[in-house]
């Protein structure tokens, strides 16, 4: 006998209400172990799968890829202590000693531990009366009552008629099939194998547009002064695409706006003359010996200067909170940076900055780098940062007046390092300069703390032996 448990959105943490679908890692009718990744939801932090918490037979999903569902709401339902075995003419005896039970509620990349079990099908018509005879009433959590069994066997017919899962490179690039409307299962992939890789959608999202145009243009053409006015002063515009503000770019969004609303901010900038630190850099790179070690980036040096320049202006390294009215001054630093993905712009947090030298910031910004571009970011590695430093100079612009990411009190901007025409020691020369600003909210300090604080940076840039003493 089986009892059918419902398995519901977890709370993710960190405030999320909600995700949505991208991947589902099972099947109706797969068996799956305590803790198995059932499926793979993106979040307004970060990409995760979510294990379930019984192990059985998985009897219903609930949710189609792209799907937005809320916390509490239903994921699937698993049959538990249903047989298991699909094969040969007499009835199964016994269950899985790991599919018998539960670990409980669940947290994202958390369970129980319990050794993972391979996945096998379960033939439709013992999925179906196992379902059936499954005593719901006794099963504490139970609410998929016995009437719902032939869903069950429309779900296992839908998948038998199927080809299987479509070969797509990547989560990210059947999501953006997804939201352009354009059909997998109709294009030929020109990866290895038939992968579709994101080329193929590009190229077919492209035929789209220009089919649509053509159409809409010859359409229109004879009536085209009678299109009504869109609502809201929206101009009318028949290719125009609407993208839905969610996921990360949703909570970028969101917060961004909430720190234009709620920060008072200001910026100041100063160009800086970063030869020696370039200098200083390719020597540090170019040891050799025992004591050498990875190479240090430039982000990690002006990190490394901003933990130096927050101990001498701690003000910076502060937040506000409104409803008490009071300045928290905040003891560690929790340096974020900003990175560039495919899934937007993120920020991840190196944790303790203040604790770590160049080579170390370098280290952990590269690790968190590769995992932001893998789209492997926990939601606990991309918040409850303190300071964030923009590199923006890698988008080969030299300056910008960035938005403070929220709650934080401050932002240093960095553009690019390039040869320019400067005075150097009473004469004309060139040499590699880098504009630096700083947004800050004029809540936590004045100008003359921002100033400080821009004008200490620059010159660690210029004089790195400025640094060097302060050590």
């Amino acid at each position: 006998m089986a009892q059918v448990l419902e398995f519901k959105l977890p709370d993710l943490g960190e405030g999320l209400t909600e995700a949505e679908i991208v991947r589902w890692l099972v099947e109706v009718g797969d068996v799956v172990a305590i803790d198995q990744p059932v499926v793979e939801v993106e979040t307004a932090k970060a990409m995760v799968e979510v294990p379930c918490p019984y192990g059985g037979v998985v009897t219903a999903r609930f949710g189609e890829e792209g799907t937005e569902l809320p916390v509490g709401a239903p994921l699937l339902t698993v049959a538990v202590g249903a047989p298991e075995r699909s094969s040969g003419s007499g009835e199964d005896s016994g269950s899985d000693p790991e599919s018998s039970g539960g670990s409980g509620n669940v947290l994202v990349g958390y369970g129980t531990g319990a050794p993972a079990a391979r996945r096998r099908r379960i033939r439709p018509d013992r999925l179906d009366r196992a379902v059936t005879e499954a005593p719901v009433s006794d099963a504490p959590v139970v609410e998929a009552p016995v009437a719902e069994a032939p869903v069950v066997k429309v779900l296992v017919a839908d998948a038998s008629v199927s080809e299987g899962p479509v070969p797509v490179v990547s989560p990210l690039v059947r999501r953006l099939a997804r939201q352009n409307d354009i059909d997998l299962r109709r294009l030929a992939g020109s990866g290895p194998d038939g992968l579709i890789l994101r080329a193929d959608v590009d190229r077919a999202i492209r035929t789209a547009e220009e089919t649509a145009t053509a159409t809409a243009r010859a359409a229109q053409a004879p009536v085209q002064a009678q299109v009504p006015a869109a609502p809201n002063g929206v101009a009318a515009a028949v290719d125009a695409e609407r993208i839905p503000l969610r996921g990360v770019r949703g909570a970028v969004a969101d917060k961004l706006s909430r720190s234009r609303t709620e920060i008072p901010d200001a910026t100041c900038w100063v160009d800086a003359d970063a030869t020696e630190l370039m200098a200083v850099r390719a020597a540090m790179n170019a040891a050799t010996g025992p004591s050498a070690g990875p190479k240090v980036s430039v982000l990690a040096l002006l990190a490394r200067i901003c933990t130096a320049a927050l101990a001498r202006f701690p003000e910076l390294n502060s937040t506000v909170d409104t409803q008490a009215r009071e300045i928290v001054r905040l003891s560690g630093v929790h340096l974020g940076f900003a990175a560039q993905t495919e899934r937007g712009l993120v920020v991840p947090v190196v944790r303790d900055a203040h604790t770590r030298n160049a080579e170390s910031i370098g280290a952990e910004i590269a690790r968190l780098t590769e995992l932001a571009r893998t789209g492997k970011l926990s939601p606990a590695q991309l918040t409850g940062g303190t300071f964030t430093l923009n590199n923006y100079g890698v988008f080969g612009v030299d300056g910008s007046t960035p938005i403070i990411n929220h709650p934080e009190a401050a932002m240093l901007g960095v553009g690019r390092i390039m040869p320019k025409p400067w005075v150097y020691q009473g004469e004309l020369a060139v040499r590699q300069v880098v504009q630096l600003s700083l947004t800050f909210d004029h809540r936590v300090c004045d100008g003359g703390t921002a100033g400080g604080f821009l004008r200490y940076v620059a010159d660690c840039v210029e004089q790195p032996a400025v640094l060097l003493r302060t050590l």
